[in-house]
């Protein structure tokens, strides 16, 4: 099923072609068009935008929008027109994002243009540049959520409009918009069996405190599935959700989350191995367990998604690599598809692979 905005788009047109309204004409307004076809007027607004991108209609500030003369000779030259999206994301860095912008980039390479916005995890600054990019006329929007429990107005405006739009790394529960990500769940769960494989029982998790985010809520997920596929109750005495300082909007400083993972680590003295959910939490890691006067990996092993996939020191972590080159390149081919009338709520997840680097070690029992 095509766009709405493509259906009123297609609909004006064709009145245009059949006569019904001739150069100097003057079309429908938006709140026409938006009570005509019981839309939004972000539709009929898009609708009017494509008409006038196509040179087939112009607009008169304060008059209204008006049958452009020779337009069928624009209308050919139009053909091709690159569309233009909108990429919104909280941040980026070496660990994750800069390859999911780079196969982005590369994707949309002679196809169509790419405006990117950074929301730096607040849904507000988000829904802010959403309406931005929105009134600048873009046909599409890719959007890595602020947040995932409570999302944006503006977000679910456009999934009721069926506006081509393509949720990465995140997705909204009961919202039918096409997502692409991480198989977050099954990459957690390959994660723990490997420590367990290398003799690994006591295993503390760390955490940011934003559990409510589907990423992290479905490596939770993972990380029991994976204990009870073992017949083994998950601990979660030995889980710190506490960290704070790696959120989008911080809400602790670096030295405060180490001393966190410091009164953990002495704690729960039994842990061998720290499963970090974000690299940047593993780095915190490291320099707590040194603070310890312990070493990594041979007195803790460190496991953790992500991460630059070469260290300027020739130290890398063991970590679990979420394929961002197909990541972008898929929700560029969707939101292609979405702008060419192919609608999609697909939700599409792929898998992360298990990188050995030097963070992690065999546990040697001491009998």
């Amino acid at each position: 099923m095509k766009a709405l905005y493509l259906q009123v788009y297609q609909s004006l047109k064709k009145d245009i072609i059949d006569g019904k309204y001739t150069a100097g004409d003057r079309v429908p307004s938006e709140k026409e068009l938006s009570d005509f076809f019981r839309v939004s007027r972000i539709t009929s607004k898009k609708a009017l935008g494509k008409l006038v991108e196509d040179g087939i209609v112009y607009r008169q500030r304060g008059k209204g929008t008006f049958v452009a003369d020779n337009w069928g000779a624009k209308d050919e030259e139009s053909v091709g027109k690159k569309p233009v999206f909108g990429l919104i994301v909280t941040n980026f860095d070496d660990s994750y994002g800069s390859k999911l912008l780079s196969s982005i980039e590369n994707a949309s390479d002679e196809k169509c243009f790419i405006i990117l916005k950074r929301s730096l995890g607040s849904p507000d600054r988000e829904e802010k540049i959403i309406k931005e990019l929105l009134d600048l006329g873009v046909d599409g929007l890719i959007i890595y959520p602020a947040q995932a429990e409570h999302f944006s107005s503006e977000i679910l405006k456009m999934v009721v409009n069926r506006f081509p739009l393509v949720l990465i790394d995140r997705y909204f529960k009961g919202v039918a918009a096409a997502s692409v990500s991480t198989d977050n769940a099954g990459a957690a769960k390959k994660g723990i069996e490997f420590l367990f494989d290398l003799g690994h029982e006591q295993i503390g998790v760390l955490s940011p405190r934003a559990m409510e985010t589907t990423t992290i809520e479905e490596r939770f997920g993972g990380i029991v599935q994976a204990y009870a596929e073992r017949n083994v109750i998950a601990n979660r005495e030995l889980w710190c959700t506490e960290i704070k300082s790696t959120l989008p909007s911080p809400k602790a400083t670096i030295e405060e989350d180490i001393e966190t993972i410091i009164r953990h680590l002495k704690k729960k003295p039994k842990i061998t191995a720290l499963f970090t959910l974000e690299y940047n939490i593993a780095l915190l890691a490291k320099r707590a367990v040194k603070q310890l006067g312990l070493r990594v990996p041979e007195d803790m092993s460190i496991l953790c998604f992500d991460g630059p996939e070469n260290d300027m020191m020739g130290w890398n972590f063991t970590r679990l690599q979420q394929d961002e080159d197909t990541m972008g390149r898929v929700a560029i081919t969707r939101l292609l598809d979405m702008n060419d009338g192919k609608f999609s709520i697909k939700k599409e997840r792929f898998s992360a692979a298990l990188i050995e680097g030097d963070s992690t070690l065999r546990l040697i029992r001491n009998n």
